[in-house]
């Protein structure tokens, strides 16, 4: 696969790049990161492989990040159209000021101005809602995304972070009042983190929604850096500050073990396995991959090039098995079959599942 095997993003014509280029790396603000020079041979080695997806948001290191982008545009001789620049409203870049963050119509104006004059452009090919606003009706973000895209401003919309009955309901009263609905969802997705199989990934597919995951590495956890061997120095050091001491458990290193046996396999890289698996995932569209480093960049591309078999896919699954809230457990343990109990279903026999009461005492 090359990242110009392009696919449609949701129910749309947009076509991506199956890596998106994720920039929260942009900018030594946030005291890490690449300096505006290395992040621009960054977007030079994506863009001249054919990668045309660039996300971005105006929290990412101060509003840095977006300047970086559109300097970086401005001054090549890259046509603007022929990348897909997106970018998300929501954070507080003034804090103090209550109606600098959220998702309420001044907070998205104001935020979509900023966010144009420092990517200096006219208008953003994806506009995510970057996280879910308890504060402001959905209805009043979803009015004021469509204006935004009958304006001309923004050509597409899109939501991160946000519970999946949240997303059903602004994508249904989008639909029903014509007005634009959203195209993708972006939702933290990875070998140590798929509870997002039960609601979200599922919603999305069933709504036409483009899956984007973000953080397929994990923090970095499944990048082939920590291993069993360096183990107590890493627990020791700094390294895992912003990781959960639980993910850091034997279950973890049996999974990093399997992955650095594969990756040994074919000849490749633990975060290019990792990557590649996420990629593989049912209702994916494109994942985002971010770089400190040309060289990060480069290793994180490999995931293009590796086909994972059914029964690599499979090892993996069952070392990384999510526990999913209620109601799947309870679903998945019977009770889909109740409403085609005897009967045979898509080639399945159903059963009538051990829950049922088994005597007039019991309430179902």
């Amino acid at each position: 696969m090359l990242l110009t095997n392009y696919r449609t993003l949701g129910k749309s014509g947009l076509k991506i790049s199956p890596l998106t280029l994720g920039t929260m790396t942009f900018g030594e603000d946030w005291g890490w990161g690449a300096n505006a020079k290395e992040a621009e041979t960054i977007l030079n080695n994506y863009i001249g492989q054919g990668g045309n997806s660039i996300d971005t948001a105006d929290i990412y290191t101060k509003g840095h990040a977006e300047k970086i982008i559109g300097d970086y545009v401005k001054r090549s001789t890259i046509r603007r159209d022929q990348l897909v620049i997106s970018s998300k409203f929501y954070c507080n870049m003034y804090p103090g000021d209550p109606n600098a963050g959220g998702a309420s119509r001044k907070t998205i104006l104001q935020s979509l101005e900023n966010s144009l004059r420092r990517l200096q452009t006219d208008y953003i090919d994806i506009y995510w809602m970057h996280a879910f606003d308890p504060f402001t009706p959905i209805e009043e973000t979803m009015a004021t995304l469509h204006q935004l895209v009958a304006a001309g401003k923004v050509r597409y919309i899109a939501v991160s972070d946000t519970p999946a009955w949240k997303i059903a309901q602004a994508q249904t009263m989008a639909r029903f009042r014509e007005w634009t609905p959203f195209i993708g969802v972006q939702l933290e997705y990875s070998l140590l983190e798929r509870t997002v199989e039960g609601e979200l990934i599922p919603m999305a597919q069933d709504l036409g929604l483009g899956v984007m995951p973000w953080s397929p590495l994990k923090e970095g956890l499944l990048s082939g850096k920590y291993t069993r061997e360096n183990k107590d120095q890493i627990q020791s050091g700094r390294n895992l500050s912003r990781i959960k001491p639980a993910l850091v458990s034997e279950s973890t290193y049996l999974l990093i073990d399997r992955l650095a046996a594969l990756a040994k396999e074919k000849a490749s890289t633990v975060a290019a396995i990792a990557i590649a698996w996420v990629m593989a995932r049912k209702g994916v569209t494109s994942t985002i991959v971010g770089a400190r480093t040309v060289q990060q960049l480069e290793q994180n591309l490999e995931a293009l090039f590796i086909t994972l078999t059914d029964d690599e896919i499979a090892s993996l699954d069952q070392l990384s098995a999510p526990i999913l809230s209620f109601p799947i457990p309870f679903l998945q343990g019977g009770v889909w079959h109740l409403a085609q109990a005897g009967t045979r279903v898509n080639g399945l026999d159903s059963v009538v599942p051990d829950i049922l009461p088994r005597n007039e005492n019991e309430v179902y």
